[in-house]
């Protein structure tokens, strides 16, 4: 038998549990941190970007639970997914969202990444007062149609017992309804999504002086962005001191230097009459719903604990159906169609 060199094998083994804690190192990634960076840059380099990613984990987790379905412009069913969707339009940070995964690699799902970047979005547009743990382990799903998405998602002509219904589907209550609403304190939208409430034939009551001084942006919106069908900022805070003197808005109680703030401020617009959507006003038709409006209006933290709890509860809802589920590469496709 051949004599072992005692010296030499420890010496050999010391340098093998070296190599693999270096190769351990080399591949450890802090995913949180990673996204937590990049949303942060992405949002300082444009600010509307943050709006987008809290709006996009809704999109995504409300139609078949969190699964990255969203994402995808292409599923082995072809094309028409659910970025295709009519109540998808405007939907925003997919090139972040890649962005990120590219740094990420193939260990960490598009779903989550959605997840996180949504929650470290809110974080950050509400100055830190929105600080909540989200967990990980989502799968990315393989199935992603726009008329499954126009069916489920709710809709801003929706009468309010239509919105409470869509709620309750998904295991919401009436006034976690109220609490998501006020996530339209951010962002833009198209006019093609609120242009019934300024027709005669479908208007729903809006203040006159709003509804005039929005008329009037529109046609200025509509020559400088060249289109028909223009953005306008969902929360009066966010418009111009001129457009808020026109409208008659009350900043009573609104920090309106605080633009772009995931806040309360929505509340503070509703309960004037001066919102952009149908499904935003018709909340005021009911009275539980109202008071839980002034509420919030007037206790700015309970919202901020409210919404970090009920984004939560958004962030888990499961992922949904008998369709196989994987980690994409990309997170544009399914991984059968990555190699094609």
């Amino acid at each position: 038998m051949a004599k072992v060199n005692n010296g030499a094998a420890l010496l050999s083994l010391c340098l093998l549990l070296a190599y693999s804690a270096g190769q351990s190192a080399a591949a450890y990634v802090d995913v949180e941190g990673t996204v937590r960076k990049e949303v942060e840059n992405a949002i300082k380099g444009n600010p509307g970007i943050g709006a987008a990613l809290v709006r996009l984990v809704f999109h995504d987790c409300w139609v078949n639970g969190c699964d990255g379905s969203v994402l995808l412009d292409k599923t082995p069913s072809g094309g028409n997914t659910e970025k295709k969707a009519i109540n998808n339009i405007g939907l925003d940070g997919f090139n972040l969202i890649d962005t990120i995964k590219y740094k990420l690699g193939n260990s960490v799902s598009c779903a989550d990444i959605v997840v996180f970047a949504a929650r470290d979005a809110a974080r950050y547009l509400s100055g830190g007062k929105m600080a909540y743990s989200v967990p990980s382990g989502r799968k990315d799903g393989i199935v992603s149609s726009d008329a499954t998405a126009d069916a489920i998602l709710p809709q801003s002509t929706f009468e309010f017992q239509q919105l409470k219904d869509n709620f309750a589907n998904k295991g919401f209550t009436q006034e976690e309804l109220v609490i998501l609403s006020g996530a339209h304190s951010i962002g833009v939208s198209h006019l093609s999504s609120f242009q019934d409430r300024l027709n005669d034939s479908t208007a729903t009551p809006i203040d006159d002086s709003y509804k005039q001084a929005l008329v009037k942006d529109i046609e200025d919106q509509k020559k400088s962005q060249n289109t028909s069908d223009p953005i306008e900022k969902n929360n009066i805070r966010d418009m111009s001191l001129k457009f808020q003197n026109d409208s008659g808005y009350d900043t009573a109680g609104v920090n309106t230097a605080a633009k772009g703030a995931l806040d309360n401020s929505y509340y503070h617009a509703n309960l004037q009459n001066r919102v952009l959507f149908k499904s935003d006003w018709v909340m005021r038709t009911d009275s539980k719903a109202g008071d839980d409006m002034a509420e919030y209006m007037n206790n700015a933290t309970k919202w901020n604990n409210d919404f970090a709890a009920a984004m939560v509860k958004l962030s888990k809802l499961p992922a949904e159906g008998s369709a196989r589920y994987e980690i994409r590469k990309n997170c544009r496709v399914t991984n059968q169609n990555y190699y094609y």
